[in-house]
């Protein structure tokens, strides 16, 4: 066995080790509105829920890489309080990949990759029209964490939107159905039964 002691290596380091070995991570595909109204769009594989009663959902954000400050993403919700996670399925592997990209702040990942948004039920943020499942929620509180610092986002839930066909009559979601994409370590992703390599 390999003894690596974190207090020893960079954060580049330890990134590498811990996104190798908390795997496979499911992604909040995130979109939030500046205060200016422009859209933001951008995909977290730190996520899960971390509540059910109240329904509260929780995204991991890290500081920009150039430590240059916020991520649109986090300015955005900690500045309208709300934002939107969406389920991606093996058919939107592709943009969800590419909006990983770092755009300028003027620019919307949503409208640079062609994406089809539909106004959500109770945030500004909008909605993908073409993904399975989409979150609205209200951010609950915002936890600073590490050197980075990374925010975490924790929502409160405000509504669900499901895919009619991935509903079964007990009211659970068919993931086998949804085929969402997970992520593995470096520019590898996974869905039911198959690794994904970018």
């Amino acid at each position: 066995m390999k003894y690596l002691d974190p207090q020893t290596m960079t954060a580049a380091e330890v990134y590498k080790v811990m996104t190798g070995i908390v795997v496979p991570r499911p992604i909040a595909w995130v979109s939030t509105r500046s205060r200016k109204g422009g859209a933001n769009l951008a995909p977290f594989s730190s996520f899960t829920f971390v509540s059910h009663s109240p329904p509260m959902l929780a995204v991991g954000v890290d500081a920009k890489p150039d430590g240059a400050g916020l991520k649109d993403t986090a300015r955005n919700i900690l500045d309208t309080q709300e934002f939107v996670v969406h389920i991606a399925d093996y058919a939107l592997l592709s943009p969800l990949h590419a909006s990983a990209e770092e755009y300028p702040s003027d620019i919307s990942e949503i409208d640079a990759l062609g994406l089809r948004t539909t106004p959500s039920s109770h945030v500004g943020a909008p909605r993908l029209l073409d993904a399975p499942i989409a979150v609205e929620c209200r951010l609950h509180r915002c936890i600073e964490l590490g050197q980075g610092p990374t925010r975490l986002m924790i929502g409160e839930v405000l509504c669900f939107h499901v895919r009619d066909s991935l509903m079964s009559a007990g009211g659970k979601v068919d993931t086998a159905l949804l085929n969402p994409i997970s992520r593995l370590a470096g520019p590898n992703y996974a869905t039911i039964g198959r690794i994904l390599h970018r």
